[in-house]
C-alpha cells in the first residue's frame, strides 16, 4: 500500500463528495476543516487494517507449522493448479482476488501462510463480520486482516456511515491498484449447506464497485475449495450463534483440541483462475426478463386456487442487513454480483475433493441408521465413490478400502460404537446422541451438492408416489405405477422453485427448466427411473392440468431448441426401478435433502402457534429451541442445525408467509394476510411434507 495512504483516500472522489461543504446526493453538507476530516479518515482507516508486524508474521508463522504437524496428517495442495495460479498472478496490472469456501475460523489463519510458502503473495484476508474481542481483533489485523468499518451499519443519509463507505470503497481499489491479493470468503462458517455470506457478498460489491469505477481494468478470480477429514472447530457444529464472540485464546483452544483428536488431512483445490472483465464482456450476467417473487410463483400452487407458473425464474431475495452490503448503482452490476457469486461459489465447491469421512458419515446417517456389518459398509462406500467419480468430481483419499475405512472410523470414533463378532466381521453402529449426530450431518453434507440434482428427483418423484398412495390396494402396488415425464417435472419445478439458488448451486445460465430436465436424465442414467411404454394418452399419474405454457425458458439461451424431441419428451413415462441397488439410491438420496425439507416443515408448523408481530432475531431463536426440544424427543438432530433454521425463515419470508415492517434498529415479522387462516397454513405444511420421504 502507498506509504500517504491516508491522503490519497482523503482526495478520492467518493470522499470527497461526502466532505464537500455542499455535500452529494443524500449525503449532508458539512463545514469541517480538512484537518478534522483527516483525523476521521484515520479513525476509520484503523478499523479497516492495522499496521503490519513482521515479527508476528512470522512468529505466528512458526507457531501455525507446529501446531499444523500435530493436527493433520497431510496438507495436499496439487502443484498444477499452483503453476496455474501463478501464471494469473504474472498478468500485467491485474490484481488477484481469492474467492474461498469457508468451514473453519482457522481458515483465514492459514490458508495465507500456505499460500505463501508456495511462492504465492501473501492475500488480505477479508474478515467476516463477527464479534471479536478487540486483542484478537487487532492481532488478525497485524497478519493482514482487513475488516469492515462498524459505522456501515449506519443509514446512508447518516453522514458518518456514509463517509465509513466512501472510505472502504477506496481502500479497496488502492488494494487493488498495488496488486496485493486479497482472499475473502463466500460461505457462512459451520454452514449446514451452501449459503453465500452477506459478509463475503459485502466485499465482493466492493471489488465490482473497483472495476466498474475504472480503478482497476481486470480482476482474476480464483475459486478455492477447502476440505478437511475432520474440521477444527470452535463449537459443535450447527450450535453456533452469529453473535458469538471470538478471542485469541478460543482460538488456541481450538487449536489444542484439534491436535489432541488424531491427525487427520487437509487439501486445498484452486479452480481455474478467470477474469472479471471476460466474464462480464460474456454476458455471463444477463438477466431474464421473465422473473417473477416466488410468492407469486408459488403460492398460487400451495393455496390451491390456479396451477403454478413453471415457466418463470424467481428473483432471488438475498439476507443482508445494512451493516454487510455495499449497494451498486444500477440493476445490472447487481445482477453481476448475484450470478459472480454463485458461479464461483459453484466452482469452489465443485473442485473440493470428497473425503471418505464425508461419505462414511452419509452412510451411516442416512442409510444404515441402526447399524451395519463392515463387509456391507465397504460395498457400499465403494459404490457412493463409484457415483462420485461418475459425476467428475474428486475424491482425497487413495489405497485399500479396508485401510481407507479404518483411518475413517478411527477418526469418527466419537460417533460410533464397533462389535467385533465371531463371524470374524465388524458391527458399525452409529450413536444416537446429539454430539454424534451433529457431527455426521456436518459431514455428511459435503455430498450434497454432488447429489443435489439427483435429490430433487427424487423427492419429487416421492411426492408423486405420495398423491396416489390412498388410491391403491397396497403400498406394494407402488412398484408396478407409471410416472408421466410432465408431471414428474412439474413436480421438480415446484421444488427447484422453493429452495435458495445458493442451496441448490444452480448456475446463473441454468433456467429452471432445464435444471429439472437435467434431474430426470440423471435418475435415468443412474438406472433409478426405467422408461416404459404406455400407448394410452393420459397416465395413471398425470394428474396435471395441461395448460403448461409452451414459451420456455431454455429457448432464450440461443441453442438449438428441438421441438420435436421436446413434445416426444414430454410424452414419456417411467416406472420406479425395484433393483436393491436403486431402492438403495432413491432411500440415500431422500435422506441427503430431508434435513432442509424437515426444518421448513416444522418451521411452518412452529409459526402456527406463535403470536405476531415479532422481532425476526427473536423469532429465529426461538424456532432454533424448539427445533432442538422435537429433536432431543426423536433424535432428529441433523435437522436443527442453525444454518438452516435461518434458511427455512428466508425461504417464508420470500413465499410471502411473513411481512417485514422496519422499526427500529431491527424489521418485525407480521404474519401476511393469506396465512393468518389456519387453513392455508396447513396448505404449506402439506406442500412442504410431501417432498419429505
Amino acid at each position: 500500500m502507498p506509504p500517504n495512504l491516508q491522503e490519497r483516500l482523503f482526495r478520492t472522489q467518493r470522499v470527497q463528495a461526502v466532505v464537500s461543504p455542499k455535500g452529494s446526493g443524500d449525503t449532508p453538507g458539512t463545514n469541517l476543516p480538512a484537518e478534522e476530516w483527516m483525523k476521521e479518515i484515520q479513525r476509520i482507516l484503523g478499523q479497516i487494517q492495522g499496521r503490519l508486524s513482521p515479527f508476528l508474521l512470522r512468529f505466528c508463522h512458526w507457531v501455525l507449522l507446529k501446531f499444523l504437524t500435530r493436527i493433520f496428517l497431510r496438507v495436499i495442495v496439487h502443484k498444477g493448479q499452483l503453476e496455474m495460479v501463478h501464471k494469473a498472478g504474472e498478468v500485467a496490472d491485474t490484481p488477484m482476488v481469492f474467492l474461498s469456501t469457508h468451514k473453519s475460523h482457522l481458515d483465514g489463519l492459514w490458508l495465507p501462510f500456505l499460500l505463501v510458502s508456495q511462492g504465492v503473495a501473501m492475500p488480505r484476508v477479508a474478515w467476516e463480520n463477527k464479534t471479536f474481542t478487540p486483542t484478537y481483533r487487532a492481532l488478525l489485523a497485524s497478519l493482514g486482516g482487513v475488516f469492515l468499518p462498524q459505522e456501515m451499519g449506519q443509514r446512508w443519509d447518516v453522514g458518518e456511515g456514509a463517509l465509513s463507505r466512501a472510505v472502504v470503497a477506496s481502500y479497496v481499489e488502492e488494494l487493488l491498484l498495488s496488486k496485493q491479493p486479497l482472499l475473502i470468503f463466500l460461505e457462512e462458517v459451520f454452514s449446514g449447506s451452501q449459503q453465500l455470506s452477506s459478509s463475503g457478498r459485502a466485499w465482493m460489491s466492493l471489488v465490482l464497485n473497483a472495476y466498474y469505477t475504472g480503478a482497476v481494468s481486470d480482476v482474476m478470480i480464483v475459486p478455492v475449495g477447502i476440505s478437511y477429514e475432520r474440521t477444527p472447530n470452535f463449537v459443535h457444529s450447527g450450535k453456533e450463534s452469529p453473535t458469538q464472540t471470538l478471542g485469541l485464546w478460543a482460538t488456541v483452544w481450538t487449536l489444542c483440541q484439534a491436535a489432541c483428536r488424531g491427525q487427520s488431512c487437509v487439501r486445498i483445490d484452486l479452480a481455474q483462475p478467470f477474469s472479471l472483465q471476460e466474464f462480464v464482456t460474456n454476458r455471463c450476467f444477463r438477466q431474464n426478463s421473465s422473473r417473477k417473487p416466488l410468492r407469486e410463483l408459488l403460492l398460487p400452487e400451495i393455496l390451491g386456487r390456479c396451477p403454478s407458473v413453471l415457466d418463470c425464474e424467481k428473483v432471488e431475495c438475498w439476507p443482508t442487513n445494512s451493516q454487510d452490503v455495499m449497494p451498486l448503482t444500477g440493476v445490472e452490476e447487481q445482477v453481476l454480483l448475484d450470478n459472480l457469486s454463485l458461479h464461483t461459489l459453484n466452482a469452489g465447491v465443485s473442485c473440493s475433493a470428497i473425503m471418505a469421512v464425508h461419505i462414511l458419515s452419509a452412510l451411516l446417517l442416512h442409510m444404515h441408521q441402526e447399524g451395519v456389518f463392515l463387509s456391507r459398509l465397504m460395498q457400499d462406500f465403494v459404490w457412493i465413490t463409484d457415483e462420485i467419480l461418475m459425476r467428475n468430481y474428486d475424491v482425497g483419499f487413495s489405497g485399500r478400502v479396508r485401510d481407507v475405512l479404518c483411518h475413517s472410523l478411527s477418526l469418527l470414533r466419537d460417533c460410533i460404537t464397533l462389535y467385533s463378532l465371531s463371524l470374524g466381521d465388524v458391527l458399525v453402529v452409529p450413536k444416537k446422541t446429539e454430539v454424534a449426530i451433529r457431527e455426521l450431518s456436518h459431514h455428511s453434507t459435503a455430498l450434497l451438492p454432488i447429489f443435489i440434482q439427483e435429490a430433487i428427483g427424487a423427492c419429487s418423484i416421492n411426492a408423486l408416489l405420495m398423491e396416489v398412495l390412498p388410491y391403491l390396494g397396497s403400498p406394494e402396488q407402488l412398484g408396478s405405477f407409471v410416472l408421466a415425464h410432465e408431471e414428474l417435472h412439474n413436480k421438480s419445478v415446484l421444488l427447484v422453485q422453493l429452495l435458495p439458488k445458493d442451496f441448490l448451486l444452480r448456475q446463473p445460465c441454468q433456467s429452471v427448466h432445464y435444471y429439472c430436465q437435467h434431474a430426470v436424465d440423471k435418475l435415468v442414467e443412474s438406472g433409478l427411473l426405467v422408461a416404459e411404454e404406455v400407448p394410452s394418452d393420459r397416465f395413471v399419474c398425470d394428474t396435471s392440468q395441461k395448460g403448461f405454457t409452451e414459451k420456455f425458458l431454455w429457448k432464450a439461451t440461443e441453442d438449438f431448441v428441438d421441438i420435436d424431441g421436446r413434445e416426444e419428451a414430454e410424452k414419456q413415462c417411467f416406472k420406479v426401478s425395484q433393483l436393491e441397488s436403486c431402492s438403495n439410491l432413491f432411500v440415500f438420496l431422500c435422506g441427503l435433502l430431508g434435513p432442509p425439507l424437515k426444518t421448513l416443515e416444522r418451521a411452518t408448523i412452529f409459526l402456527q402457534e406463535q403470536d405476531f408481530p415479532q422481532p425476526e432475531s427473536r423469532f429465529v431463536e426461538e424456532l432454533q429451541r424448539d427445533l432442538v426440544r422435537l429433536a432431543r424427543e426423536d433424535g432428529s438432530f441433523e435437522c436443527c442445525n442453525r444454518s438452516l433454521t435461518d434458511t427455512a425463515v428466508r425461504i417464508c419470508k420470500e413465499l410471502g408467509v411473513f411481512k417485514e415492517v422496519t422499526e427500529g434498529k431491527e424489521p418485525l415479522l407480521h404474519l401476511s394476510e393469506a396465512f393468518t387462516a389456519r387453513e392455508n397454513q396447513k396448505k404449506l405444511e402439506k406442500f412442504i411434507h410431501q417432498f419429505i420421504y
